[in-house]
């Protein structure tokens, strides 16, 4: 086990333990002498650790994402020259290390919250001037990222494709790499959920019989169920596949817990940090599926904070003929509704109507949004209820929406049906 995931594993039993061993490390690779080190008990750090070290040379955050099997990865990672040559706003770290199982970023430490922190806030209570002003953030952002993708897009090859990190993300969490080849269902899917019993208010059943049934979501039936989008995801987002719509300059992983919010004002301006995936040839339709995801559909609460999703939502289900029937009042917040309207024309919408112009928008590119869109959830956290942080209720709503995101309806429209409507280009 590399020393980043014993960190994490030491963190996660007790964060005062940690903080010793972290300052060694940061000796060790750096040579500085942390004190007064500070775990940060981050409800978004799902697959990350955080937090705040001082020096004679001053006060300090750092943050490393750490991933399974990473130590036997090849490739670079935490490269935010990519995006600052670019001229994306990035922060850059004064402090890298690249090493697998051991890649860690050290920055100055810096007042402004994250974005994350500031739509917390207005999901728990909107308020509608301090919306629009987060709003016109993510709108300047937006139209930032669709110039650099635009400028940035290119043909890439397959083995391009499969160079890039972003792929840690999605398709990786999906297999196990044997002396024998890719064996499929591996990863996070078979631990997190093939064979496991699932408990949600009103229904238990296994994994087989829940990986077959269609979600009716509010009277919405979905078409596909879990079992066959997982499969799909593994067909269709094997990295050589992706090169299909060329390559982008791309952080990859920008949920808004890796981006900063400096208030100017009655503005704000957002920049990003943390690009442990970022890269100069990231699939162009997988670039902004995990924004899109964790700063919307991932909210209000029901990822990041389960057990507030549980008290402020309800979620029953009962067993139809080859269906699992779901009622919910979850919903998206303003701001969510908001953040996504603002995705779809400043970000989406342009990204694919370029590819469309250059001969590049795969005739499937709904099917590839939806099943990137589908394993976010899904992947990033074990959400069977009783495995980690789920609740009954939390694990429902979020396994209902991860359907939702990855599957057409058979029939009717909802959020996800009209967000993909929203940004396809003429004739697409």
């Amino acid at each position: 086990m590399s020393r980043t995931a014993e960190l994490r594993a030491l963190a996660a039993r007790d964060p005062k333990a940690a903080e010793a061993p972290l300052a060694r490390l940061l000796a060790d690779l750096f040579g500085l002498k942390a004190r007064e080190v500070r775990i940060n008990l981050d409800q978004y750090s799902l697959n990350s650790l955080n937090g705040f070290f001082a020096t004679d040379d001053g006060a300090f955050f750092f943050k490393f994402h750490q991933e399974e099997g990473e130590e036997a990865m090849t490739g670079e990672y935490y490269r935010a020259d990519i995006l600052a040559r670019a001229g994306l706003p990035v922060d850059q770290p004064v402090h890298v290390s690249t090493q697998p199982g051991e890649q860690i970023l050290v920055y100055r430490r810096r007042d402004e919250p994250r974005f994350s922190d500031v739509l917390r806030a207005l999901d728990l209570a909107d308020d509608a001037a301090e919306r629009a002003v987060a709003l016109e953030a993510e709108r300047g952002l937006s139209q930032h990222l669709a110039a650099t993708y635009l400028a940035t897009l290119h043909p890439i090859t397959p083995e391009q494709a499969v160079a890039e990190p972003i792929h840690r993300l999605f398709h990786e969490r999906l297999i196990d790499r044997t002396t024998a080849g890719l064996r499929y269902p591996g990863g996070r899917l078979a631990e997190f959920y093939v064979g496991k019993r699932f408990a949600f208010p009103g229904v238990e059943l296994e994994w087989d019989e829940l990986a077959a049934r269609r979600f009716t979501i509010n009277g919405i039936t979905h078409a596909r169920p879990l079992g066959d989008l997982f499969d799909a995801a593994e067909a269709r987002l094997r990295p050589e596949r992706l090169a299909d719509a060329g390559g982008v300059v791309a952080h990859g992983d920008a949920h808004n817990a890796n981006v900063w919010f400096a208030r100017e004002g009655g503005t704000a301006r957002l920049s990003f940090f943390d690009p442990a995936f970022a890269g100069a040839k990231v699939p162009a339709l997988l670039a902004e599926v995990k924004a899109t995801f964790h700063n919307v559909f991932a909210h209000p609460f029901w990822l990041y904070d389960p057990a507030l999703a549980s008290e402020r939502f309800s979620a029953t289900a009962r067993l139809g003929a080859g269906e699992l029937i779901v009622e919910t009042d979850w919903a998206l917040s303003p701001v969510r509704l908001g953040l996504l309207e603002v995705k779809a024309r400043e970000v989406w919408r342009p990204l694919l109507a370029g590819l469309k112009a250059r001969g590049m928008l795969p005739a499937d590119w709904r099917e590839v949004i939806r099943l990137g869109l589908f394993l976010c959830p899904t992947l990033v956290m074990n959400l069977r209820a009783g495995a980690r942080s789920h609740t009954p209720v939390s694990s429902l709503i979020g396994l209902s929406v991860a359907v939702m995101a990855g599957s057409e309806p058979v029939s009717g429209e909802d959020v996800v049906t009209r967000f993909l409507d929203a940004i396809a280009p003429g004739g697409g």
